[in-house]
């Protein structure tokens, strides 16, 4: 895998964002995800109301921060040395995928007249533990988890339903991760009959 070059650091602004952040901490996103979708800025700021489309801007900024979160967490597993071939492919695969929904959420922003969020530099996965390949696909089966469950809170919040249905789309691919990555672990690739 060919690391992304470090970027700088960008603000994130969302006007409402109650729905996505309360899914995402049922899901357990890191800290660093939970920090990003929080955004900044005084309260009077975040509760005015917002210029048609920066909603949506918004929620694409916070879906893409949680992609680039992604491709750093697969890069860290890439790399630990810890990964058997085929499934160091597998995770090639899956960053390969998080990249293109990246570049996809990063040009529909831009053609929102929005500005794409960068990415942290550097990710802080220093609270998970990695020293086999077990610990590597579960932290990614705990990331993809929370992908879809930040996704699914994002779908209804979409002003432009062709936006809504776009995430959807990506969320069915973070599904299809997660089951893989649990059937991969010995666990029932499908845990429940809905996704919370």
């Amino acid at each position: 895998m060919i690391a992304d070059e470090a970027p700088s650091r960008s603000a994130l602004r969302l006007p409402e964002r109650r729905l996505f952040l309360g899914r995402a901490g049922q899901a357990g996103l890191s800290a660093a995800a939970v920090a990003l979708l929080a955004g900044c800025g005084s309260m009077a700021a975040r509760n005015a109301a917002p210029p048609a489309g920066a909603q949506d801007v918004g929620i694409l900024n916070t879906a893409l921060g949680l992609e680039h979160e992604a491709i750093a967490a697969y890069q860290l597993g890439a790399e630990s040395g810890l990964l058997d071939q085929p499934v160091l492919d597998l995770a090639v695969t899956f960053q390969g995928q998080h990249k293109a929904h990246r570049d996809l959420l990063a040009e529909t922003v831009r053609k929102l007249g929005g500005t794409p969020v960068e990415p942290k530099a550097p990710y802080d996965f220093s609270d998970r533990r990695l020293t086999s390949q077990a610990e590597v696909l579960g932290f990614a089966a705990d990331l993809e988890q929370a992908a879809v469950s930040a996704y699914l809170g994002a779908v209804p919040q979409f002003e432009d339903r062709a936006l809504a249905k776009a995430a959807a789309s990506i969320l069915g691919d973070e599904a299809m991760h997660w089951a893989t990555l649990r059937n991969a672990l010995g666990l029932p690739p499908v845990p429940d009959a809905f996704v919370a």
